[in-house]
């Protein structure tokens, strides 16, 4: 594959920050921390779900600028993902974690995945201090962001890992005779 410039990582970085279904997903991440009530100062009912959603989104948001459009472009790391696509399934399941740490540069060399776990840790600090709670705005809290948000991309990335399988089983055509 052709390395993307860096004007194609930021088109790819805004088109995906506003596809249908991460506006879903922020409003499932909402509803988890409005029932676990994290960051308490963002209060409850409708009002703290709408400050934790725009939180979300906004932690989301800029954390995907950070580790597949503008670190990549300044390190030259390649922010796809490619899929392995042979293997058992825990083969499978290795190769996309490790991808969290290891990535492919624009002349598709193997190297430290610099641009997510150093982009996560700029992120969560951009956006713990700029706009959480006073309460939060913690080393603590700010390391817990970076964690969740490396964890929800490890998951992110195992799920891209088997997805063709699994929309090839969703969409089997269910005429043709099954062996």
């Amino acid at each position: 594959m052709p390395p993307l410039t860096a004007g194609q990582k930021f088109k790819v970085v805004a088109r995906s920050s506003f596809d249908y279904v991460e506006f879903p997903w922020y409003g499932f991440l909402a509803g988890v921390s409005q029932a676990e009530n994290s960051e308490p100062g963002y209060g409850q009912g409708a009002q703290g779900y709408g400050k934790r959603y725009g939180a979300a989104f906004a932690d989301g948001t800029i954390e995907n600028f950070w580790t597949s459009a503008i670190l990549p472009s300044l390190l030259h790391q390649d922010p796809r993902f490619f899929q392995d696509g042979k293997g058992g399934f825990w083969h499978r399941t290795g190769y996309a974690v490790s991808r969290i740490f290891v990535t492919r540069t624009d002349s598709g060399n193997s190297q430290f995945n610099y641009s997510e776990i150093v982009g996560s840790a700029m992120a969560a600090g951009i956006s713990t201090y700029a706009y959480h709670p006073h309460a939060d705005k913690t080393l603590s809290n700010t390391a817990s962001v970076w964690a969740t948000q490396v964890g929800y991309d490890t998951i992110t990335i195992v799920v891209k890992e088997f997805w063709p399988d699994i929309r090839r089983k969703l969409h089997k055509d269910k005429s043709q005779p099954q062996p």
